[in-house]
């Protein structure tokens, strides 16, 4: 844990702050909930007090839910039409439930994880260019 004397909040390492965001806690004190929601930072964590609610993952936590999600539905699509021929009903209704299904689990965990890793570099995801 690299922590600056002068800085209130301790920033841990990119893996470690990673790992704990994936958790849904807070990448300061890595103990208590950094989500006031579903996919809702809390404003301040109720634990450290770290200013959590100033970080804008904005769009790159649904980018990698698309992505993964996209690259285990496509193949088990393949395998599971060139092995059982599945009734295009059964498609219709298992495909889309699947996708559902793992988006909806997988997006608050990247976004915490995505809220980890730029709290261990101190970018709060607001500036300007």
């Amino acid at each position: 844990m690299a922590v600056d004397p002068s800085e209130k909040f301790p920033r841990h390492d990119k893996v470690r702050s990673i790992k704990t965001g994936f958790r849904r806690k807070c990448p300061s004190c890595e103990s208590a909930k950094a989500f006031a929601g579903y996919l809702k930072l809390a404003d301040t964590c109720p634990n450290c007090s770290a200013p959590l609610g100033q970080i804008r993952a904005d769009d790159f936590p649904p980018y990698l839910t698309i992505f993964i999600v996209g690259h285990i539905i496509v193949p088990a699509l393949i395998y599971v039409e060139a092995t059982y021929h599945l009734s295009i009903t059964t498609q219709m209704i298992l495909w889309p439930s699947l996708a559902l299904a793992l988006t909806l689990s997988l997006l608050p965990l990247l976004k915490g994880a995505v809220v980890g890793f730029m709290w261990s570099i101190n970018m709060k995801g607001d500036e300007q260019h």
